[in-house]
């Protein structure tokens, strides 16, 4: 089998869809020689916003501190070897094919999912590299998820929000206790999360491990001391000293997540000079794609938000550099399982028209429904037959000192940077 075959093996596992469970997983694992054991220290991340953010700086602050250490995230962008990387090079095709050979027979016996086979093969590369550290996001959830087999030293849950509600709960206490249920005996815990109906199920799990709850509020201050696209500068202090940081993304409701990032470095014993150049080198882990311009004149912004508390952030963003742009056109694509109506009012703050997307993926909402929900809204909205459609029309709407947002779903992120060049400067030429 190799890498081509192998791709075609994995997407196709899609139409088993998302089955909570640990058996399966379980299964492949004991296939791959129980690789799970073998992921050196271990940091699991779990929350509704902000676990791309906070495992891309630690991955980034470890390694720039000398350790080797694995990132696995989901979903990718353009390329499936972006999910698992190795001090930041992402893995090779041929390891791919590698992995996905061994583990194909038990994965068409298991019924496995696309998420659980390439769980297994992330962690069994891993392993193979001998990782110091392994950082570990979840996919959905926590106490099913594929990746809830890892015994972590430290646990992070940046947020806590309303999302995946037909899998998690409609609630944010349930959906709590779905994702603290990642917290084990012999972890630390960091958290930002403060409503009190989320940071219950929090508290009730670690004080059931016995494992220290380290509350962001309650031992640091973050201030943000400067905020633009694509950077922001801020400060996090404790009783000991402050460091002053810089990172590479947009925003400053990303400053507590990274704060939260900060402070696992740092209680693990890396010094101020690998904080710093680990929140430098956060590209260098493959993050993209949080409010991140490709092209100037008219300004492209790309966003992976995908619910309605992370487009919030950004739209207040966006919010308060408002005055630099005559017109705002958001590309909206979306998955069915979001509230649509939440994200188009978040939206509407500042957008001046609407072009909405299919997704590429079987539950996106087709994209005259979703023209149909925006107008309904009161706002103006045509639908289009591809991404690539979606920019001509945007293109067409805008001029010079305008901006585009494109914004809704990981997967319309991937679809236009492969239509763009990864680079962007494709975009908007011709």
């Amino acid at each position: 089998m190799n890498y081509r075959q192998s791709l075609d093996f994995l997407f196709p596992l899609h139409r088993f869809g998302i089955k909570p469970g640990l058996d399966r997983v379980g299964a492949l694992l004991d296939v791959a020689d129980h690789p799970h054991k073998r992921l050196g220290m271990v940091i699991h991340i779990a929350g509704t916003n902000g676990k791309g953010t906070v495992a891309a700086a630690l991955a980034s602050m470890f390694t720039a501190a000398g350790y080797r250490t694995g990132l696995y995230t989901s979903p990718h962008l353009v390329s499936f070897t972006e999910r698992m990387r190795v001090d930041g090079r992402m893995i090779p095709e041929e390891r791919v094919a590698e992995y996905c050979s061994m583990l194909q027979d038990a994965v068409q016996r298991e019924g496995c999912t696309f998420f659980e086979a390439t769980t297994a093969m992330a962690f069994r590369y891993f392993a193979d590299e001998e990782v110091e550290v392994s950082v570990v996001e979840t996919g959905m959830g926590g106490r099913l998820d594929a990746t809830n087999v890892v015994h972590p030293r430290y646990v992070v849950i940046p947020s806590i929000g309303l999302d995946h509600t037909g899998w998690l709960g409609s609630t944010l206490d349930l959906i709590a206790a779905e994702k603290a249920a990642i917290i084990k005996e012999g972890c630390d815990v960091y958290t930002a999360v403060e409503d009190p109906l989320a940071l219950q199920p929090i508290t009730e799990a670690a004080l059931k491990c016995g494992a220290p709850l380290h509350r962001l509020a309650d031992e640091v201050r973050v201030d943000v001391e400067s905020e633009e696209l694509g950077e922001l500068r801020f400060c996090v202090a404790d009783e000991e000293g402050s460091g002053h940081y810089r990172a590479p993304v947009s925003g400053v409701f990303h400053a507590p997540t990274l704060a939260l990032a900060e402070r696992v470095a740092r209680h693990a014993g890396l010094s101020l000079s690998a904080v710093e150049q680990g929140f430098l080198g956060m590209r260098s882990t493959g993050y993209r794609g949080r409010l991140e311009r490709l092209s100037s004149h008219p300004e492209l912004v790309l966003d992976v938000s995908h619910n309605a508390d992370g487009i919030r952030g950004s739209v207040e963003v966006i919010g308060r550099m408002r005055d630099r742009y005559r017109n705002i056109v958001v590309v909206l694509g979306l998955a069915d399982d979001k509230d649509a109506g939440a994200v188009i009012s978040e939206l509407g703050r500042v957008a001046g028209r609407f072009v909405t997307v299919t997704l590429p993926v079987e539950r996106g909402v087709p994209a005259e429904q979703l023209a149909g929900r925006c107008r309904d809204e009161g706002f103006d909205a045509v639908a289009s037959a591809s991404a690539a459609d979606a920019l001509g029309i945007a293109r067409a709407s805008v001029g010079v000192d305008d901006l585009v947002l494109v914004t809704g779903s990981f997967y319309l992120a991937g679809e236009l940077l492969e239509f763009g060049g990864q680079g962007g400067g494709r975009f908007f030429c011709g």
